[in-house]
């Protein structure tokens, strides 16, 4: 459940059973590096979930990139803005760092992980997340203007 609550999170309910089917097989393809530890194998769990995201994400940016290129040829009239979003700046911010970044705080923040099983996912050291994590609160902090805890 919360590989699915994980995956829901960064694509939606709709795409998130299927991408949370294609981690499982996956997971049974490679069931012979399964941890013994719990935790351990929920972490893994993860990690496999992330390469499945990634991927994903990798398709729908030359999705978008192909709709761009469609919709440059068509000529469409201005609409009214939509209403106002609270939080958009923020979510806003957060897309617009590096992904590596983007997933330390997306793994701290959305699915309440530590650094360090944020890190264990994300397949870096302790020390490394650490250091990414700091970067990605400044980008932040320069990014809103605020002070980000």
């Amino acid at each position: 459940m919360d590989v699915l609550s994980y995956l829901s999170r960064r694509v939606g309910h709709d795409d998130a059973p299927d991408l949370l089917g294609e981690a499982m097989v996956v997971a049974w393809r490679r069931v012979d590096d399964l941890p013994d530890d719990p935790e351990r194998a929920r972490m893994w769990l993860f990690g496999l979930a992330r390469g499945v995201l990634l991927n994903h994400r990798r398709g729908e940016r030359r999705r978008w990139a192909l709709a761009d290129r469609i919709r440059s040829y068509v000529v469409r009239e201005d609409t009214v803005a939509p209403a106002a979003d609270h939080g958009a700046d923020v979510r806003d911010a957060i897309t617009r760092l590096d992904p590596d970044l983007r997933e330390l705080v997306e793994l701290v923040h959305w699915e309440r992980m530590s650094l360090a099983e944020a890190a264990e996912v994300v397949g870096i050291s302790s020390s490394t997340a650490r250091g990414r994590y700091q970067r990605a609160k400044a980008e932040l902090r320069a990014a809103l203007g605020a002070t980000v805890r």
